[in-house]
């Protein structure tokens, strides 16, 4: 540390430290060793310090006072501990200089100090003493810290005048009684706050501000009353309704939370009025129907029709209507507001990511890179919350450049029991549901239910905290259930000393509706509302305010021109060769980099390598092929967002998509990123390094490509095997939104795969999931084999007019195969290949036997074939698995007739990879004479084995049994022959 002082030794020792920042907040210990040598040894500290500690006892206050003649060892200590309060957050700057110098064990000092230490442990600590319960189940716990005699303050001191004008949001002066019961007001009554966390003092501030000015106390006039009591009435009306119209039908009723509907519909409107023009909003099960009904203005005669299972059924499958989305325009004090509120499976919390990517493409459509323009809105249930780890990946997200939506509102409807738990220690291991959000530093407002003011308020402050510090908040709306987890369900069977409380209470709406009466509001106004509600009800209209029918949203997407593409549909294939010309052009561009960029040697050499690839001077590899499609899409102007953990530079070094000088000295400077220059005007190509999580990323991708036909939007594993991790995204939304809520969804994913010796987690993206989840024409299954081909499929995805999930289980090894890689004319004059026949049978008359693969096996065939000069074997790749292409396979398979043995030869186990599904498809086109075999690795409960040894045996029997005279000697490796006469097993 820097051991001068100013010359001014008449300041407060808090006041110099404050001044000088090099010795303030963590100097405290210093000080103090100073203190200590200095007394030991006068000698011993700097000139500056001595003079500074000889002077400061005796030297005039700052305010013309003279300062209390303290022994300075008081002075010190009593410096010590406000420097560690304020290191903590919860000392406040402004200590008057009589105060800074005031020992702690003289009185006007410690009373002071005890002040100060009580708002302190209000703010941190006093939501703890909150009443939050509705139902009032538990009374108030003993927490010493609350009480002033915790301080040293007794009874005589309550009435003692403390100076609290830079310490608390209220009078400059008040008593030790008076700063008490504000104190309490403001931190322990209806709404608790929590925000001391917060590292960044200018939010504390505003929290305390906001919270310690009005004491947390609403100011709602009559009319803003009546409208609460409206929403309430709605809320309780529709359940009611439909518990006596639908009885025993499952709904998941919002009783006991009818507060929420207010809380959105306050969001909703002062959103607007604040300048928000769209939220997109994901939420579970837990009072939906409500919000479709009474907030996103959803026709209850069209609800009641899905009740009486008499709505049209235009999709596939279809789904229950508590998962059901919905879109709607309010209109607002600001304009009107559109409002998305996203499908929704079973799976609670899954959607948040996927509303998260939709509220950033919205974001970037509409050219709003801070989210004053879109709100991305979360409504969780209590235990799901807590309990389910997406929300944590989620979350880590918030904050990153290539995925924040300018900060999140959350709302949570916590009821307090979550969904069958019947001891409150097995609901969750925190204190409170929201800890996990402390994580990212969003502040909490928990707020008591059958307090709906408390609860506008805590809104209003979450919308305009979010609006002020681009970062997520939450508003923890503590509720209870009326019934059970579904209306079939007896919660009173393990809850029954919640439930006989909760059949006691005689609801939000009632009380609320009491409490106006009191005010003069009207003593049968709630009565009036409940009966015009109800027949509202009985005849089918709109119930939500507000709502625009008629308003045309200027930034809806068009899906139109996809809706009738078919991914199985040959016709549907388009050109996707580029002219040699652009080729050049592009690869020029691609490839020539600043000259005052430092290059890593082993980027140099790939930038030379792609340099000679576009000029035709060597083959085109994988990592060029990719990048030439790329570049081609962005020059045309189609977008490209590509995404995963290590994308830029790829996990396997083969992209280098961001440059990195060598020479940079700072984060944000110094990279360079070559697809952004291939052309004038281009379109955006955006590269992003995401957090190590795959089911958040890869759901917020989802959600992003859900809302931008228009863009490649792809998603990179860093190994295929990770993709399990995102399994639930992968069932519940990329695999059957279509069939369930017609939504279509252009996503790709980048899926490493390959049995190449590297253990039971690093070789298998799974293609039998994939496989399994097929039907329908739900998506597109791929595994290329050459750098050709992977430019023209990734350019299809786009040119054509279809939007399905693409799923490319790319290679390892292949990445730098001398046969993979692909000359300029395959980029030029080509398409992509479902099928690739053997270029090198070129007398099909003399083939015997037809050995059909996928993926990188394929080299390893032909070299077995050179080594054994087996012209009689051909070898046939099948590029596209689903939608499995017969037509293209009928025409390789009549090229080869006298071939009387096809056998499907496989990497991966026999349980697993493509074989199960594709031998069905081979089936079809065996005729008499033909037999149809299998060639592979036994079937294994793991997807590889772990010893390279071992791993370079299987693979040594497979390739040699694909051309023995006699497959059926392979024992485990081989299953045996169907043929045409026989059912496929």
């Amino acid at each position: 540390m820097d051991e001068t002082l100013p010359e001014n030794p008449s300041q407060s020792l808090y006041q110099v430290l404050r001044a000088y920042s090099h010795l303030f907040a963590g100097s405290a210990s210093y000080i103090e060793d100073a203190y200590e040598r200095y007394l030991d040894d006068p000698d011993s500290v700097a000139a500056s310090w001595r003079e500074w500690f000889d002077t400061l006892a005796a030297a005039p206050a700052s305010d013309g006072g003279k300062a209390p003649d303290v022994p300075m060892r008081a002075a010190v200590e009593a410096f010590a501990a406000r420097v560690r309060y304020e290191r903590a957050g919860e000392w406040s700057p402004g200590w008057s200089s009589a105060s800074a110098a005031c020992p702690l064990d003289s009185t006007p000092g410690r009373k002071h100090t005890a002040a100060q230490q009580l708002i302190a442990a209000h703010r941190n600590i006093g939501v703890r003493w909150a009443s939050l319960d509705p139902l009032q189940r538990a009374g108030r716990p003993d927490i010493p810290e609350l009480d002033p005699s915790f301080y040293g303050l007794e009874d005589a001191d309550l009435d003692l005048e403390v100076d609290t004008s830079n310490t608390f949001f209220g009078p400059a002066t008040m008593s030790v009684h008076a700063l008490l019961d504000a104190l309490r007001t403001t931190y322990c009554g209806v709404l608790g706050a929590e925000f001391m966390y917060l590292t960044d003092q200018r939010q504390k501030r505003w929290w305390q501000h906001k919270l310690e000015s009005i004491q947390s106390q609403p100011a709602i006039n009559a009319d803003g009353k009546r409208h609460i009591l409206e929403r309430l009435t709605a809320a309780e009306g529709l359940e009611r309704f439909l518990h006596t119209k639908y009885v025993g039908q499952k709904r998941f009723s919002l009783e006991g939370g009818e507060s929420f509907i207010v809380a959105m519909d306050e969001l909703i409107q002062r959103a607007g009025a604040r300048g928000v023009e769209e939220i997109c909003i994901g939420m579970a099960h837990r009072g939906r129907l409500n919000v479709l009904v009474n907030t996103l203005g959803k026709l209850p005669k069209d609800l009641f029709a899905e009740f009486d299972h008499t709505a049209p059924e235009e999709l596939a499958a279809g789904d229950v209507k508590y998962h059901q989305g919905f879109s709607s325009d309010i209109e607002t004090p600001g304009g009107p507001v559109h409002l998305s509120l996203a499908f929704n499976p079973s799976h609670l919390e899954v959607v948040n990511p996927v509303v998260e990517g939709a509220a950033r493409a919205r974001m970037d459509r509409r050219g709003d890179p801070t989210g004053k323009k879109v709100l991305a809105l979360l409504v969780h249930g209590d235990a799901a919350f807590a309990g389910q780890g997406v929300n944590q990946e989620t979350l880590a997200l918030a904050q990153t450049r290539g995925y924040t939506t300018g900060g999140t509102v959350h709302l949570i409807i916590n009821n307090q029991i979550g969904f069958t738990t019947s001891d409150p220690r097995d609901l969750r291991s925190t204190v409170y549901c929201t800890d996990i959000v402390k994580a990212v530093e969003a502040p909490v407002m928990h707020v008591n239910g059958d307090h709906p003011e408390s609860v506008v308020l805590a809104v209003q402050w979450a919308l305009d905290y979010r609006m002020e510090f681009g970062k997520d908040v939450v508003v923890d709306i503590v509720c209870y259930r009326k019934l059970g987890h579904n209306e079939q369900d007896t919660p009173a069977l393990t809850q029954p000393l919640m439930y006989k409380k909760i059949a006691q209470h005689p609801g939000v709406r009632q009380l609320y509706a009491e409490r106006l009466a009191v005010e003069g509001l009207g003593n049968t106004l709630g009565d009036d509302m409940a009966r015009a509600y109800r027949a509202a009800m009985d005849t089918g209209k709109r119930t939500a305010v507000s709502v625009l029918g008629v308003h045309k949203y200027p930034f809806a997407i068009d899906w139109t021109p996809y809706l009738a593409g078919r991914s199985d549909d040959e016709g549907m294939d388009c050109r996707t060769a580029i002219p040699l010309e652009r080729w050049a052009s592009l690869a020029q561009r691609l490839t020539t980099l600043p000259p005052t960029l430092t290059l890593h040697p082993l980027v140099r050499k790939v930038y030379e390598d792609r340099a000679a690839m576009g000029r035709g001077d060597i083959p085109v590899d994988w990592g060029m092929g990719e990048h030439m499609a790329f570049a081609s899409l962005v020059a045309q102007g189609v977008p490209v967002r590509l995404s995963g953990e290590d994308s830029g530079r790829g996990t396997f070094s083969h992209r280098h998509a961001v440059i990195h000088d060598q020479n940079r000295e700072k984060w944000d400077e110094g990279t360079y990123v070559p697809l952004q220059n291939v052309a004038e005007g281009q379109a955006p190509f955006v590269v992003i390094d995401s957090i190590l999580s795959e089911e958040a990323v890869l759901g917020f991708e989802y959600g992003y490509a859900s809302n931008a036909p228009d863009i490649l939007v792809a998603w990179e594993a860093q190994f295929g095997d990770f993709v399990n991790v995102a399994q639930v995204v992968i069932d519940q939304f990329l695999a059957s939104a279509q069939v369930k809520w017609g939504r279509l969804n252009g996503l790709t994913l980048l899926l490493p795969h390959g049995q190449e010796g590297q253990g039971p987690e690093h070789s298998s993206a799974r293609i039998e999931r994939f496989m399994q989840l097929a039907a329908d024409d739900n998506m597109q299954l791929v595994q290329p084999t050459t750098a050709s081909q992977i430019f023209h499929v990734l350019r299809r995805q786009m040119l054509r007019k279809v939007r399905k999930p693409l799923v490319v289980f790319t290679p390892k090894s292949l990445l730098r195969h001398r046969d993979a890689a692909s000359p300029i004319a395959e980029f030029t004059d080509s398409v992509f290949r479902t099928v690739i026949d053997d270029a090198q049978a070129t007398e099909p008359d003399t083939v015997q036997r037809v050995l059909l693969c996928s993926g990188k096996v394929y080299y390893d065939l032909v070299k077995k074939r050179a080594a054994l000069e087996a012209r009689h074997v051909a070898i046939v790749r099948i590029e596209q698995l689903y939608p499995f292409p017969h037509a293209a396979l009928l025409r390789v398979w009549e090229r080869y007739p006298v071939a009387t043995e096809w056998l499907w030869v496989q990497d991966e186990p026999r349980n697993q990879g493509a074989w199960f599904f594709v031998q069905h498809c081979l089936a079809e086109h065996l005729l008499a004479r033909q037999r149809l075999g299998y060639c592979g690795r036994a079937p294994s409960s793991s997807p590889a084995v772990g010893y390279a040894h071992l791993h370079q045996e299987q693979q040594r029997a497979l390739v040699d049994g694909a051309f023995a005279p006699d497959p059926a000697g392979l024992g485990a490796s081989f299953c045996g022959w169907r043929t045409h006469a026989q059912p496929v097993a």
